[in-house]
């Protein structure tokens, strides 16, 4: 009995030291595998930044060679390379300025206008179901009336000068940030406004500090797409009167100036500046949300 006592004890001191390179083994193939993983996770997010950038290129080459082995006529469809020199000579002899100056202040105080009214909007109907359900039949037959249909009334009154542009930015700005808003405000978590009521708070500032942190989210998507449909406001509203701008300037190129290359390039200055637009509210959410973490 003693010597197998003996026997399993010195088995078992036999055993135990094996058990440390074996967890050491098990530990080095997790962090290998970690590591791969890892790696893999970071050769697919530069695949995925790479990959619109490479599908541009590949657009524009086939474009390029397409147009120049078909032997299309300029008029009809330059190719890139004839645009990019196109773009460039507008901006040297001060054409894009030009009409770039208006169309932006357009953009940005029609949107930041249309934004705080959607906004105030947005709010209001969300907190409040009577104001909604009088509110919300009005805001939506005014968003399905097309723009360009109220485009000539707008002019009619405010006439053909800036105030008419910034209105049509406006209105084309003020449905989807009203709606986001009036989404994120209204389906806020009904835990945390019962805590606010709990601890006392009032109606203020269960909004200051529980609905519109809550609904942050929500409105900036809103925000971004308004940001777009700001820069489309903007060009219809050029587009039915003015002397200035990036839509009068395509007006110019399909029609006096007869330049199918410029009018290529201001189609692809009216597309920065659009981008431009979406990434300055998204660079806004991710600060604001880097301040709320």
């Amino acid at each position: 009995m003693v010597q197998s006592r003996l026997r399993f004890r010195g088995c078992e001191a036999f055993r135990q030291p094996s058990a440390a390179p074996h967890s050491s083994h098990l530990t080095g193939l997790r962090d290998r595998r970690a590591s791969t993983r890892h790696s893999m996770r970071c050769h697919m997010r530069r695949l995925s930044q790479l990959t619109p950038v490479a599908v541009a290129a590949l657009l524009i080459a086939v474009w390029e060679f397409g147009v120049r082995a078909a032997a299309v006529p300029q008029f009809i469809l330059p190719a890139p390379s004839v645009i990019a020199v196109r773009f460039a000579e507008a901006w040297a002899d001060g054409t894009m300025l030009r009409h770039l100056v208006p169309t932006v202040t357009e953009v940005t105080v029609g949107g930041l206008l249309g934004g705080a009214l959607g906004l105030l909007i947005g709010v209001t109907l969300g907190l409040s179901g009577s104001a909604r359900r009088v509110v919300s039949p009005y805001l939506v037959a005014a968003q399905s009336t097309p723009i360009l249909a109220l485009g000539p009334v707008l002019v009619l009154w405010l006439g053909p000068g800036l105030a008419a542009k910034v209105a049509v930015c406006a209105l084309i700005t003020l449905f989807p940030v009203a709606i986001s808003t009036l989404v994120a405000v209204r389906d806020v978590d009904a835990g945390t406004l019962e805590l606010m009521r709990s601890l006392g708070a009032t109606r203020w500032q269960s909004l200051r500090y529980a609905r519109l942190p809550a609904a942050r989210s929500g409105i900036l998507a809103g925000a971004r797409v308004a940001a777009t449909l700001a820069v489309v406001g903007a060009i219809v509203g050029e587009w039915l009167g003015g002397t200035a701008g990036l839509g009068v300037l395509l007006n110019l190129a399909r029609g006096s100036l007869f330049d199918t290359p410029l009018l290529f390039a201001d189609l692809l200055q009216i597309a920065i500046v659009g981008v431009s637009a979406y990434g300055l509210v998204l660079l806004i959410e991710r600060v604001s949300s880097k301040k709320v973490a």
